[in-house]
């Protein structure tokens, strides 16, 4: 497998999940691509052995795909909320705008220098296209775990820059971005615990009506 297919395969868990309506299945969809992302690490620098690039690897693709969905998971049977039902833009739609996404990605990409080393052409749009699929799913989706989904796709798109174009301390960079990340979805996940027990549901946007 080159890292290229993998690039390919991120491209697709993108669309699965602008498409996707069950959060069950938009957190399994997220889990894969953060392994993705981990053997996208090991591909990018397969011919350096050191313990830097393994750490990272291996690091980011536990985290990324196991820990971190396990504590939506977690969330998810706390708030018993299985489907994104009213979002504010539909899944069809937010297909549409994940395509013209990708073209805008691809059209920035080609504009911008690469770095010496960079290992593929179509990174820097992957990377850049993740980023803002993640904001859209911040910005389109009412469910607060459907948002934290979005910020976890929005890190892994700064993820794929760091595997890719860091050559000097990617170790550095990927690890404070994702202490970051897992610190906010900790948070999340005590809130949304929270939220579920005061409140029937968990969309952002009622949290509005507490001020009234």
């Amino acid at each position: 497998m080159t890292p290229d297919i993998i690039l390919i395969l991120v491209v697709l868990t993108n669309l699965r999940l602008l498409g996707a309506s069950r959060i069950g299945a938009s957190v399994r969809t997220v889990a894969v691509q953060g392994i993705l992302l981990g053997l996208l690490a090991l591909l990018a620098h397969h011919g350096e052995s050191s313990s830097s690039v393994w750490l990272v690897a291996v690091g980011g693709a536990v985290l990324k795909g196991v820990v971190f969905p396990w504590l939506l998971f977690r969330a998810l049977r706390s708030a018993e909320v299985e489907r994104e039902v009213e979002p504010f833009v539909g899944p069809i739609a937010s297909l549409l705008a994940g395509v013209a996404a990708l073209g805008v990605s691809l059209w920035l990409a080609q504009r911008l220098p690469l770095p010496e080393g960079a290992h593929s052409s179509v990174l820097v749009a992957v990377a850049l296209f993740s980023i803002l699929v993640g904001l859209f799913l911040i910005v389109a989706r009412k469910k607060a775990i459907s948002q934290v989904l979005g910020f976890l796709v929005m890190e892994n798109g700064i993820y794929t820059f760091g595997v890719g174009l860091v050559r000097e301390s990617p170790l550095l960079v990927e690890l404070g971005v994702m202490l970051d990340v897992f610190v906010a979805v900790f948070v999340m996940g005590i809130a949304l615990f929270h939220i579920s027990r005061e409140f029937d549901h968990i969309d952002t946007h009622e949290l509005t009506t507490l001020k009234d």
